[in-house]
């Protein structure tokens, strides 16, 4: 064996270990948290038996489903809007190089990636306050953490949505241009199919910064208007108990399931979509 081949081996098996440990890393904690879902002991560290009555307590904890159901209203409803929101501006900085104020929009379109959810909680609630006491509207509860989470997650769409809109081929929209389509047609039946991949990416990237988010939930949330994240935030002061784990665990599980299939059916979307192309290029 040449010492070359014996590199490349030391280095497979080197990359290959630093990847086990970082699977390890994500993962563990997570089998962890499922795992004493089912414990009969109300203390996470000891083990007393299987049990899945910290299921059926769950049931009954109001306020945590309370707050669970209130997260995914605001999740998906600032998922919607940002996927909306994010395709708009990415559509802009793409399609259009120069029009004024531009380098404005665009820095003011990903001013939120960089900076502190403190502080984007903080500017949010001062100017909410301010426009409360002018109109007497909007009270601080499920509307604005939706404005909130949606100024957050347009940010992310828009990073996602224009890294696949520049990497498309604009020849295909100039030859359906060619052949009589409408500007609103290339979009709808050419563009919009072939970025189709980026905005499910988007709608599941910003529907979970929103699920899981406290900062700017805690800054902008009202009476009778707390989120799962800070209900369970709340309780870790006094010790977290087992029916959060329960919740984790079903969180986890329809997430999971939801990634899933969107996955599988992104992939028959691409597959299709190429046999489509293949057929056209042969004809």
């Amino acid at each position: 064996m040449s010492a070359g081949s014996g590199t490349v081996g030391v280095n497979r098996w080197f990359g290959r270990g630093w990847l086990s440990v970082g699977y390890l890393f994500l993962y563990v904690p997570i089998v962890a948290l499922i795992t004493y879902s089912f414990n009969d002991s109300p203390l996470p560290n000891v083990w007393r038996g299987f049990t899945v009555k910290w299921y059926a307590a769950l049931l009954n904890d109001d306020e945590l489903i309370a707050g669970l159901m209130l997260s995914l209203k605001v999740a998906v409803a600032a998922a919607c809007g940002s996927v909306v929101l994010g395709l708009l501006a990415a559509f802009a900085l793409v399609k259009y190089k120069r029009f004024p104020g531009r380098t404005l929009f665009a820095g003011m379109v990903n001013a939120p990636l960089v900076m502190p959810e403190v502080v984007i909680g903080l500017s949010l609630l001062l100017m909410l306050v301010s426009v409360q006491r002018l109109l007497g509207f909007p009270e601080r509860g499920l509307l604005t953490i939706c404005l909130g989470h949606l100024l957050l997650g347009t940010a992310y769409a828009t990073v996602v949505v224009q890294a696949r809109l520049q990497d498309l081929n604009p020849q295909l929209e100039e030859a359906a241009q060619d052949l009589g389509a409408r500007p609103g047609q290339v979009f709808w039946l050419v563009t919009l199919p072939m970025i189709a991949q980026s905005l499910v990416s988007a709608w599941l990237l910003t529907f979970t910064l929103s699920l899981d988010d406290v900062v700017i939930s805690a800054f902008l949330s009202g009476p009778g208007a707390t989120t799962m994240p800070l209900v369970i935030f709340s309780r870790a002061r006094l010790g977290l108990n087992p029916v959060v784990n329960a919740v984790a665990t079903l969180i986890i599980t329809v997430v999971a399931i939801g990634v899933a299939a969107a996955s599988v059916a992104i992939a028959r979307a691409e597959r299709r979509r190429q046999q489509e192309m293949a057929a056209a290029t042969r004809a």
